[in-house]
């Protein structure tokens, strides 16, 4: 029975009935709900509308959001994984897959599912080793949490998926993987950050400028700062705007009151967690006792043009917790 029950699943996961057929107002809803789910707001209204649609990524989401809220699995939580997971999207799989670390197993109060955490990561194992042999980058960065197989992440990371750069990074820095030379783990870390951040991913600008900052090439620091700021990453935006006021400056930016006083301020809108409001309530004051009150007015111009031209703003949670 239980291979009947692997085998139907993994015959639905591969059919192409992947994400159900949105409305404009169901994908602006999941759109909006991923939005606040990214800056730690309650996001489940929104999402309820892409999930109840039918879209495995909303529910995904969904569930993360109802997990995540009561602080270990729930029936509800686990009906929107299972409902995400049998129409193929790895990252459920593997949230069933692990649940037997949850706190609900602690309290031995953990919902009965439609199969087991063995199952789930079997089937994780089946859906996403095919792709992943074709080159698939994110499926070989699925197989290494699935299998905890370095080699995996390696594959990703040689593939040109750059969160996986930025994991195979952290994972040198931590001690994993095996060099002849002690000097070469370094370097490889530091070639990972520096893929990761050409690719895009701003977790991985923020760790390269570290580099760069202790190598004292302040150039490329300021290089990369202003990069990680325009994805939204909010640890990016936030040393961006004040280094731009000079509040201080650490790292040789032209003064820029409007600018910084500008970005600082749309922190503001990030009200959902990690005590950015005291931030700003820190460094706003300090920038604005420097500046006129038509500096003021222009600045705060300035942050409507650049949340209308740049990304939102975000706390990059990874998918997977990691």
């Amino acid at each position: 029975m239980k291979k009947l029950i692997v085998g139907a699943l993994f015959a639905l996961a591969l059919s192409g009935n992947v994400n159900a057929h949105l409305t404009p107002d169901e994908q602006a809803a999941k759109s909006r709900g991923i939005l606040l789910f990214n800056q730690y707001k309650n996001a489940k209204r929104e999402l309820r509308i892409a999930a109840e649609a039918g879209d495995a990524e909303a529910q995904f989401y969904l569930a993360e959001e109802l997990r995540k809220e009561k602080q270990l699995m729930t029936d509800e939580a686990q009906k929107w994984y299972e409902a995400s997971a049998v129409q193929g999207d790895y990252y459920s799989m593997f949230q069933l897959a692990t649940a037997g670390g949850d706190l609900c197993a602690v309290a031995n109060k953990c919902p009965s599912g439609i199969k087991s955490a063995g199952d789930w990561l079997e089937l994780l194992i089946k859906t996403a080793e095919p792709r992943a042999m074709k080159g698939d980058a994110e499926a070989m960065a699925i197989m290494y949490n699935a299998k905890s197989d370095l080699t995996w992440l390696e594959k990703s990371a040689e593939a040109g998926y750059a969160p996986a750069q930025w994991l195979l990074a952290n994972r040198y820095s931590e001690g994993k993987g095996s060099f002849l030379l002690p000097w070469n783990r370094k370097s490889a870390e530091e070639k990972w950050l520096k893929a990761s951040s050409e690719g895009g991913y701003p977790k991985a600008m923020i760790e390269y400028i570290s580099i760069l900052y202790e190598r004292g090439d302040m150039e490329g620091v300021r290089h990369w700062l202003e990069i990680a700021a325009k994805t939204g990453y909010q640890d990016a935006v936030s040393s961006y705007g004040t280094y731009l006021s000079h509040t201080p400056d650490k790292v040789g930016y032209p003064i820029d009151l409007i600018k910084g006083y500008a970005l600082v301020s749309l922190l503001k809108e990030l009200d959902g967690g990690r005590n950015v409001q005291v931030y700003i309530e820190g460094k706003l004051p300090l920038i604005s006792e420097k500046m006129t009150p038509e500096q003021i007015t222009e600045a705060n111009h300035f942050a409507k043009e650049w949340k209308a031209t740049h990304p939102p703003l975000s706390f990059y949670p990874e998918k997977l917790g990691l």
